[in-house]
């Protein structure tokens, strides 16, 4: 066998062309999880930048440097580009004239406050892990998906020796590379996906340590107007 031939059977394609139904899903289902995979990987990266990079982490300091509540929120716009923060500040903004009075029973103005501040956290919790579970979903299921194409390559090469009768190198070495090329293929989905899903999650848990103190200093001041509203009243 000639070195061309050598490198024609060991080629992609000839492992392509030799593979079953139940190995091409087994590729097809890598390729898919490898899609979504560097889909989310690059679009939550790119949030994750704009997030820490692109002024977001000066966006609270430069709020509570305005000189009033419009400015302030007008500096939040214009600096808070993934709207993490604009959200509890616009419902702060809009809350702080309204009655206490919610469901048929009275809230206390720091109840009031919690309560609304924290149905805004819990909505920008979700918007910022969006796509994580998924992402880690393919890290741990990856390579398992890879091993199926191994098993089922090993299980081709045994079939192979089976039906010839004797252990011929040309009749095992084809399935045993596809094996191993789907053992590769497991990993290479793996990796980026694991790699990425750490360092995602530690930049959410950096950014929502950061919404909970601005949460926090407006839960305060929500409590503090609502206070000097009750004095003036009465």
């Amino acid at each position: 066998m000639t070195p061309a031939s050598l490198q024609l059977q060991f080629s992609p394609a000839h492992y392509w062309a030799q593979g079953d139904a139940i190995s091409h899903a087994v590729a097809y289902v890598l390729l898919l999880m490898s899609l979504l995979s560097w889909y989310l990987i690059l679009s939550k990266a790119m949030a994750a930048w704009r997030m820490r990079c692109n002024a977001s982490a000066g966006a609270v300091e430069a709020f509570w440097a305005a000189p009033g509540m419009l400015d302030a929120l007008a500096q939040l716009t214009l600096l808070d580009r993934e709207r993490v923060f604009l959200p509890l500040a616009r419902l702060a903004c809009a809350e702080s004239g309204n009655p206490l009075a919610q469901a048929g029973f009275a809230l206390s103005p720091g109840e009031h406050a919690t309560r609304v501040l924290r149905g805004a956290i819990l909505r920008v919790t979700q918007r910022l892990e969006g796509g994580l579970t998924v992402l880690a979903s393919i890290g741990a299921t990856a390579p398992f998906v890879g091993l199926l194409g191994t098993v089922w390559g090993i299980h081709h090469a045994l079939a192979a020796v089976s039906a010839s009768g004797v252990v011929q190198i040309d009749k095992v070495a084809g399935p045993v590379g596809e094996a191993l090329i789907m053992t590769g293929l497991g990993l290479v989905v793996a990796i980026p996906a694991v790699l990425a899903y750490n360092g995602l999650h530690r930049v959410n848990r950096l950014m929502l340590a950061e919404l909970d103190g601005f949460a926090h200093d407006l839960h305060a001041c929500m409590v503090r107007q609502a206070a000097a509203r009750s004095e003036e009243q009465a």
